[in-house]
């Protein structure tokens, strides 16, 4: 099949949680012998070549503003997708479903990934959350189908539109390597860390873990992997922690990225709003004992392998806890390997698309 993804920033990935996945997925399918292109946007894809590890890459410009960036780069895309011999376009993100129509226009099939409720994001205004909410009811029709990451936002789409959607979550491998070298150049030393991934806005709680790590008795640091580009003023705040146990890392990706994950004593998801947390799923299969904000979706991915919080002091309690024992951590961190292994492994998860866009292309419409 000749299959396109747009709505992302593009790969290799150095952003979020659509852009892995886009190159876990892309690149996957490529070795099975499609063609698969990716776009990507000029102030955010770095390389200058026309192919990565065998997928094809169209860089588009955009419009950088927090607001518009992802939507007119999309629109962008859609344009030139109109003229291109495709047979399936995955689009990325509910707020582009106002263009899946488009590529329908020349007898493409589109998919638009939904992701999570994302008009709960503490970072929209009134403009923003109503945009995302008639995005979702837009979802429900222009497109062919919709991919949701989450059984808890399956039955959001379903129960809320009648819209039945099919469910792929979010991939991960499963390995745990010690790299001391690899985490040193961080300052970091092998499981003397706690972890904490995200994009750092309001909503994924950075600032509830630093309170609660503030108040931990341990002489172990708390490593923050992340940023957000139009967040400084709140970035500003989280930094303003004066315990200099606290690390702020910025974005990593590739094997440093990895390394952190793998060497980590602990992780903690926080955040509150999205289907499948990327971070969370590679954070186990990277064989973290984790503790995560207790939400539907969470719980959906670590069943009863992770240890869940729901409060800042519940937090602290159980970040002590885990310190204080490393056979709890350790057995913690096989059963969630084992899960994410059976349950979350890119393989299957890329068994589950090629199968979709197949049907897809073959007159399928749900």
């Amino acid at each position: 099949m000749k299959i396109a993804i747009t709505g992302i920033r593009g790969i290799p990935a150095n952003y979020g949680g659509f852009e892995t996945f886009a190159e876990e997925l892309s690149t996957r399918l490529v070795k099975r012998g499609h063609e698969v292109t990716v776009y990507g946007r000029k102030n955010n894809v770095k390389t200058s070549k026309k192919f990565y590890k065998g997928v094809r890459l169209v860089i588009l410009p955009t419009i950088k503003h927090k607001y518009l960036d992802t939507v007119a780069h999309t629109f962008i895309s859609v344009l030139h997708i109109l003229e291109q011999k495709y047979d399936v376009v995955l689009i990325c993100n509910a707020a582009n479903s106002i263009f899946s129509w488009i590529p329908r226009l020349s007898g493409k099939k589109v998919l638009v990934n939904v992701d999570g409720i994302e008009r709960k994001r503490k970072k929209w205004n009134k403009l923003g959350q109503t945009y995302y909410h008639v995005s979702e009811w837009l979802s429900t029709f222009l497109p062919d189908g919709i991919v949701t990451d989450a059984k808890a936002i399956q039955d959001y789409y379903q129960n809320r539109y009648g819209k039945p959607s099919c469910m792929i979550a979010y991939g991960a491998s499963t390995s745990r390597k010690t790299s001391p070298d690899k985490i040193r150049k961080f300052g970091l030393e092998p499981e003397k860390y706690v972890l904490y991934v995200s994009r750092l806005e309001p909503e994924n709680n950075a600032h509830s873990v630093i309170q609660a790590f503030e108040q931990v008795k341990t002489d172990f640091k708390l490593a923050i992997v992340g940023d957000a580009p139009y967040a400084e003023e709140y970035i500003r705040k989280l930094k303003s922690t004066k315990d200099p146990r606290i690390a702020f890392l910025g974005f990593v990706f590739g094997e440093g990225y990895k390394a952190l994950q793998q060497n980590a004593y602990c992780y903690v998801q926080a955040t509150e709003v999205g289907g499948t947390h990327p971070a969370l799923v590679e954070a186990m299969g990277y064989g973290n004992c984790v503790l995560f904000l207790s939400n539907p979706e969470h719980r959906e991915v670590t069943g009863d392998c992770a240890i869940p919080f729901s409060s800042v002091n519940e937090l602290r309690d159980k970040l002590q806890m885990a310190l204080l024992n490393p056979a709890l951590a350790e057995d913690y961190r096989k059963k969630a390997m084992l899960r994410i292994k059976n349950r979350y492994s890119w393989e299957s998860i890329t068994d589950r698309y090629e199968k979709l866009f197949a049907s897809l292309s073959n007159g399928k419409r749900f």
